[in-house]
């Protein structure tokens, strides 16, 4: 009992830690946006990917695969392209970020 226990205190940890996590990423990157250009592209890209991936670290703490989320990720921008969401219809994003899934899973 005492080990189960001990589990569980460690993944509601980790999951307060991940959630603490993603506010300072999203902090993070208001302040590079705050900055401009002084932060630099890397910072940024640095930024995104850490948000990317704390993201799927939580999901996983929380039971949720990164197949499921990356499925769902999918349909949202099937969806967005569908419903011509302004991103897709301005600048065609969601069809460039389709393309990209698309291949990098062949």
């Amino acid at each position: 009992m005492f080990n189960q226990d001990t589990d569980i205190t460690k993944n509601i940890r980790v999951i307060e830690f991940l959630k603490s996590e993603l506010l300072a990423g999203v902090a993070a990157l208001y302040q590079s946006l705050i900055k401009g250009t002084k932060t630099g592209q890397e910072a940024l890209v640095d930024i995104l990917a850490n948000l990317i991936l704390v993201t799927y670290l939580l999901g996983k703490r929380l039971g949720i695969t990164a197949a499921v989320i990356d499925t769902k990720i999918t349909e949202k921008i099937r969806i967005g392209i569908i419903e011509d969401h302004e991103t897709e219809k301005w600048y065609g994003d969601l069809s460039d970020l389709s393309n990209y899934m698309t291949k990098s899973r062949k």
